[in-house]
């Protein structure tokens, strides 16, 4: 809007002063500068970081007014300002930025950027990797929280005879027995049979006079030591993770003895993999032969 001047005689005409000099400054070229308020906004920043950066001499204004101080930015000023900022997010100090925005040798500015733009792509990566994790991070408690939920009920299911292969050594599941888990249990039998041996995708820890020991399901087998038989008919379940896994399975046998009459002399903790590096547990408790009855509905309890 052009600017006017007030004069004592109201029945004057306002003028514009288009090309009037005022304070240094020619209005005419107002148009191509930008507030401080509006060069932060452009910059994704604040007036504040804007003074800062004149105060150190790091990003001047191409104008200032010598009469209210205000400083006016340009285009140019404003990628200046964006090259700045870029530049403290991989964490170099303003003092170095500073001096390498003054070389007059282009070919070192541009190097420069170069190295900046490989330190750029490392952290990129290194970000993207930490996100990873967190996404790994937040989905474990997400089934964390989906197996607390779920841990409240037992249910029935029915399962088929099973036949095990109990492992001699390993007692409880770690990563790296996880990793080849069926190798393990070929390379225990004799090798004359292990053509005859086959096993389903699973693993889990059978428990017997107090003694645990990790199991194959076999799917085609010979009779060799260390078989074990599971009875076919109903199992009391709960899914849970490792660190309620002793009390479901606590839980389980107090409702096996309870609603059943059943006091089971082995348990089943099948793992049930659930992403890279974890694994939850579905516990069964052995609760009698024959077939589920209509209407048979999941306990639940208090954990």
């Amino acid at each position: 809007m052009p600017l006017r001047f007030a004069c004592p005689d109201a029945r004057m005409e306002y003028k514009p002063l288009c090309n009037t000099k005022v304070k240094g400054w020619f209005l005419k070229d107002m148009k191509k500068y930008f507030s401080v308020g509006e060069a932060a906004k452009a910059a994704h920043t604040t007036a504040e970081t804007l003074r800062h950066y004149d105060r150190i001499g790091l990003v001047k204004p191409s104008k200032k007014d010598d009469w209210t101080q205000y400083r006016y930015y340009t285009e140019q000023d404003i990628v200046r300002v964006n090259t700045v900022r870029a530049l403290q997010l991989m964490d170099l100090p303003l003092q170095e930025i500073k001096k390498v925005l003054e070389y007059d040798d282009l070919e070192k500015i541009i190097a420069f950027f170069e190295q900046a733009e490989k330190r750029a792509d490392e952290k990129i990566a290194a970000l993207q990797f930490s996100k990873e994790k967190i996404q790994l991070a937040k989905a474990d408690y997400v089934r964390h929280l989906e197996l607390q939920r779920q841990s409240r009920s037992a249910f029935l299911k029915e399962y088929p005879q099973r036949v095990l292969l109990l492992s001699d050594t390993l007692e409880k599941p770690t990563l790296d027995n996880l990793w080849n888990y069926l190798s393990h249990f070929y390379e225990t039998l004799p090798p004359a049979l292990r053509e005859q041996f086959s096993f389903e995708d699973a693993a889990g820890i059978y428990t017997e006079g107090g003694s645990s020991r990790l199991f194959a399901i076999c799917t085609q087998y010979q009779q060799v030591e260390g078989l074990k038989t599971l009875p076919a008919g109903r199992y009391l379940c709960a899914n849970c993770a490792e660190e309620a896994r002793e009390q479901t399975l606590q839980e389980l046998l107090r409702l096996a003895q309870a609603q059943y009459g059943a006091q089971p002399a082995f348990t089943v903790q099948l793992i049930v993999v659930s992403g890279i590096l974890h694994w939850n547990y579905e516990v069964q408790v052995y609760v009698g032969a024959g077939r589920l009855q209509t209407g048979e509905r999941p306990h639940k309890w208090d954990v």
